[in-house]
């Protein structure tokens, strides 16, 4: 009961905060563009920031070959993710403008505006290392694959060939993973950079910004979709199911089987996994379903949706997690 009690806690912190920015939104404190801004302030600047402090800061050399052999887990989650979306998306009979909507939906999660500042108030900063791995697969699955199903199911586009994409580089390799790419090309070359105090100070005070930005963003994209627009049709209560049970159900399949195959994995990394694996879905769905004229209206639907439950499944999961 304990472990529920502070789950709740920890939850009701990031609650407070984006019923902050919910609330300034209304209340017309922030500008049409103030979202935009801090979003990118966010993306660009601060998490690089907050990566680039938290690797060089729990990472050694040594510990390079045991953190590449994590994201191994991680990967396996997600292809069997994407073959149960596929699946469901038949069985369902998903109509087009929805399918790649509804395949991210189950997949790819919003490790950025909810995943972090969830995990650092579940696990704090010590949990930062692990978030890494989570956040890195996530990001090429959303923008090496998962990016493609949503173009590719554009409804205008029915019955004709289905055109060639090229990868950007630049979506697939964010400002976040650059700042993870940096800061090994840092540890392994054993640049000290983090005992100079002015930059350390100044890199960790950026980074710090992260958390309560992120939820601010997210109250502010409450308030401008609209807690009334929320609906409960086939298509969204399956998505929710995938995005808040199947997908866990399926990291905590993994992590089990690992253990019981001797494969030996710290309790945090594992509790990090479970709690990433059911966060909200993507904030960027209701922009790629436009460009590509699909189902504008679902996709903000089962993000503002799952947005909103997520208060309800952490302390639920948080408290299953115990016993893993």
């Amino acid at each position: 009961m304990g472990v529920f009690i502070n789950s709740i806690q920890s939850v009701l912190v990031v609650v407070l905060i984006m019923l902050l920015g919910y609330v300034l939104r209304k209340t017309g404190w922030f500008a049409d563009t103030f979202s935009k801004n801090i979003s990118k302030l966010i993306k660009n600047i601060a998490l690089p920031a907050s990566i680039f402090v938290a690797v060089l800061s729990r990472l050694t050399r040594g510990k390079l070959v045991s953190f590449g052999s994590y994201l191994i887990w991680g990967v396996i989650s997600v292809v069997i993710g994407y073959l149960i979306a596929f699946a469901l998306v038949k069985i369902m009979k998903v109509r087009p403008g929805r399918r790649g909507v509804f395949i991210n939906a189950i997949v790819n999660a919003n490790t950025i505006f909810i995943g972090l500042p969830l995990n650092i108030a579940l696990f704090g900063d010590k949990s930062m290392t692990y978030f890494l791995v989570y956040y890195i697969i996530n990001t090429v699955s959303t923008w090496a694959f998962g990016v493609f199903l949503i173009s590719n199911d554009d409804p205008t586009k029915a019955g004709q060939p289905k055109e060639h994409h090229k990868i950007n580089w630049k979506q697939v390799i964010p400002m976040p993973l650059v700042g993870f790419l940096v800061a090994l090309v840092f540890l392994l070359l054993n640049i000290p950079v983090l005992k100079v105090p002015f930059l350390s100070q100044t890199l960790s005070y950026v980074g710090s910004l992260v958390t309560p930005l992120s939820l601010i963003y997210i109250g502010i994209v409450l308030a401008d979709a609209g807690l009334k627009s929320i609906s409960f049709d086939r298509d969204t209560v399956v998505a929710l199911l995938g995005r808040f049970v199947l997908a866990p159900v399926v990291m905590i399949v993994i992590l089990t089987a690992a253990a019981h195959g001797g494969v030996s994995l710290p309790t945090m990394f594992s509790q990090t996994m479970i709690v990433q694996s059911a966060t909200p879905m993507l904030a960027v769905l209701p922009i790629l379903a436009a460009e590509s004229h699909g189902d504008v209206k679902y996709a903000t639907n089962i993000v503002t949706t799952s947005t909103v439950l997520f208060i309800i499944v952490i302390p639920i999961l948080m408290t299953i997690v115990q016993y893993i």
